[in-house]
């Protein structure tokens, strides 16, 4: 078990274990965005960071097939941050708000040495797509192209440039896909720590295993910050969910199926 799981262990909770705690009808969802964590303050620009850090949080609500509603920012900024770059920040938040229908009803802000971001989501939902629900021989499917972020992030660790339609910087949440196919899927999350390391969350949350179809690069499976959903339906759906894909002009790749041996993720952990 690692770091991050132990902690998480430390809680007994019923409503822990997926992308947002569900309490009656509503979802709620936090991320971290930390600066020298997350991101370098040189990569983004105020707006692009505020951005980022809202989608990062909604896409956690959007994979539990919620719709956000109110938002809670904290924001800890350094003292050398200037009106300008606090409206810009400002601004980056509103923006993707706007776009959301999401209210920002409050939160708090405080000195710090250096720019770190959480973010509470509330959503309501009808129906719920939770990380349980996988069954022997169930498929396994991711949506998108994954890979870019790791190597896009390699190349701005080694102060390379990426362009502003880099999937680093702009990211495009699945929305409509799970729109269409909230009632044919049986379980998914988002992936923000891996293919490989989210199948591991979604596998041993199911006591189940993987066999996969075909051979998927480390370098693709370990990718992490994609925000693509990885999602799993009964084998009988198969070709009525790569129609719902396609009208959503999602790219749908089937890659793995439920299986009843263990699964074991070869990535390195991303949080510690």
């Amino acid at each position: 078990m690692n770091l991050e799981n132990y902690f998480i262990a430390q809680f007994h909770n019923r409503h822990i274990g997926d992308d947002g705690a569900v309490i009656g009808k509503y979802v709620y969802s936090k991320d971290a965005f930390f600066e020298n964590i997350h991101y370098k303050r040189e990569w983004l620009s105020f707006y692009d960071i505020a951005k980022r850090a809202m989608l990062v949080n909604i896409s956690d609500a959007l994979a539990m097939g919620a719709t956000p509603k109110y938002a809670l920012l904290s924001i800890a900024m350094p003292k050398n941050m200037t009106r300008a770059d606090m409206k810009n920040l400002a601004d980056g938040f509103k923006a993707v708000a706007a776009q959301y229908g999401i209210e920002i009803i409050g939160g708090d802000t405080i000195s710090n040495t250096k720019l770190d971001i959480t973010i509470t989501i509330i959503s309501e939902v009808e129906r719920t797509l939770y990380r349980k629900g996988i069954k022997n021989n169930y498929l396994f499917a991711y949506t998108g192209v994954l890979g870019n972020s790791a190597k896009e992030l390699k190349k701005l660790l080694n102060l390379g440039r990426i362009h502003q339609k880099s999937k680093f910087i702009d990211i495009h949440l699945r929305e409509q896909f799970l729109k269409k196919s909230s009632k044919v899927l049986k379980a998914g999350m988002d992936i923000s720590d891996g293919l490989y390391s989210d199948l591991e969350k979604l596998t041993s949350t199911n006591k189940l295993g993987v066999h996969f179809f075909k051979q998927i690069p480390k370098r693709i499976g370990c990718s992490g910050e994609e925000y693509e959903m990885l999602v799993s339906f009964a084998p009988q759906d198969r070709k009525k969910m790569v129609r719902l894909a396609q009208l959503s002009r999602t790219k749908l790749t089937i890659f793995a199926k439920a299986t009843r041996n263990r699964y074991t993720n070869r990535c390195k952990a991303h949080h510690f």
